[in-house]
Parts: C-alpha cells; sequence; structure tokens
C-alpha cells in the first residue's frame, strides 16, 4: 500500500532540530521524499506499524506531528502532479 506521510516537527529549539533530522532519517529508510516533510512510501502493514511505532518515539507529541494519509493498493490513479518531477518510480527497480 501506498502511505504518504508528512510531518510538522518545532525546529526553534537544537533537540527540535535534531527530532527532525531523525525523522526525516526514518522516513528515507522507507521511502522517497517528494517535498520537504512529505514521503511517498510503498509499504507492508506490518512496514507501516515499525514505521509508526519509530516515529511516535522519536517526535515530542505536545511540540510535533505526523500525519498519515492512505493511498492503497491503487495510488497510481490518484496521483497528479504539476510542475517539476523529482521522484523515481517506487514500482521499479533500483540499481546501486
Amino acid at each position: 500500500m501506498m502511505v504518504l506521510v508528512t510531518y510538522d516537527v518545532e525546529t526553534t529549539t537544537s533537540s527540535g532540530a535534531r527530532r527532525l533530522r531523525k525523522v526525516a532519517k526514518e522516513c528515507q529508510n522507507y521511502g522517497q521524499r517528494v517535498q520537504n516533510s512529505v514521503f511517498e512510501c510503498v509499504l507492508t502493514e506490518a512496514q507501516f506499524v515499525v514505521l509508526k511505532n519509530r516515529l511516535s518515539a522519536i517526535i515530542d507529541a505536545e511540540k510535533d506531528s505526523v500525519r498519515y494519509y492512505f493511498m492503497g493498493n491503487n495510488w497510481n490513479n490518484r496521483i497528479e502532479m504539476v510542475g517539476k518531477v523529482t521522484s523515481y518510480d517506487v514500482t521499479s527497480e533500483l540499481v546501486i
């Protein structure tokens, strides 16, 4: 399933800036950044549970927020882009 992960982390303190970097790094482990605080992640249900638990452990629930938008399995028909496309096809093979 495709999950859109968005977050808003308070960055007026050094601990907030650290949390922001940790959240971004964790999201990069599961998907691709499509905007500053937005990641597209193709996940199994088990992977989603792990990601959600890891992000919940990083953020300060009093100051930060994470939102998950479930695009489902038919996500290709639900995404429309206008302007510069900087993402890659997450379903294609990746050669490193």
